[in-house]
């Protein structure tokens, strides 16, 4: 299993994450209701830091033409898109920009999860997320059990230290943010600390 830290927003929190092998780092990059929104200035900064063998990801929600052309020029990997995206769209947006594709399917409901089934075949990873963009909000991550889908999956929602083990085997990649702050700023001994307790009970499975 992997896992996801996002909303990174310093170079000491990014390079913790790339020494500790965090398989994707990921920015917030057009959402201003977010505290963890970057300035694109910010952002390129940061995507600048050497990332070693973690990948750097974007998210964006319900991004402009111009803003998926700006950020494309950031040295990141991934788009994370929230919206309402269809096929023809995300494999536009792969060949204009040459990103790989989260798509991210915020979950209120059990019949929510099956909204990857008409995206799946163009994007990189299904991510199914909490339904609150400013705060992360926990739903049933069981519901995932019924996914039969052969693609990456990743999972996302007010995931705390204490949730790891149970999430074991539900999808390919854990993404972590809220649980990594405190007073709304990431701390570096959680994201250790988590880190390692996902390290540990990753192995033992």
């Amino acid at each position: 299993m992997k896992v996801k830290v996002c909303g990174l927003s310093k170079p000491s929190e990014v390079e913790t994450c790339i020494s500790l092998n965090v398989d994707y780092c990921g920015f917030i990059l057009n959402y201003p209701k977010s505290h963890r929104c970057l300035s694109l200035e910010k952002a390129k900064n940061l995507t600048n830091i050497n990332k070693g063998i973690t990948k750097y990801v974007g998210v964006l929600v319900e991004p402009t033409e111009k803003e998926l052309y700006q950020f494309s020029k950031l040295n990141i990997d991934y788009f994370q898109l929230y919206g309402n995206f269809k096929p023809e769209q995300l494999v536009q947006i792969k060949k204009d920009y040459k990103k790989k594709i989260i798509s991210a399917i915020p979950v209120k409901k059990k019949d929510d999860i099956n909204k990857y089934k008409s995206i799946e075949r163009y994007s990189d990873v299904i991510l199914w997320d909490s339904s609150g963009y400013e705060e992360s909000i926990s739903w049933n991550f069981n519901w995932l059990k019924s996914v039969s889908t052969k693609g990456e999956k990743m999972i996302a929602g007010n995931i705390t230290i204490d949730k790891i083990q149970d999430l074991m085997g539900l999808a390919n990649t854990i993404d972590v943010s809220g649980a990594l702050e405190t007073n709304k700023v990431k701390d570096i001994n959680k994201i250790k600390k988590f880190i390692a307790e996902f390290r540990r009970i990753n192995h033992a499975n």
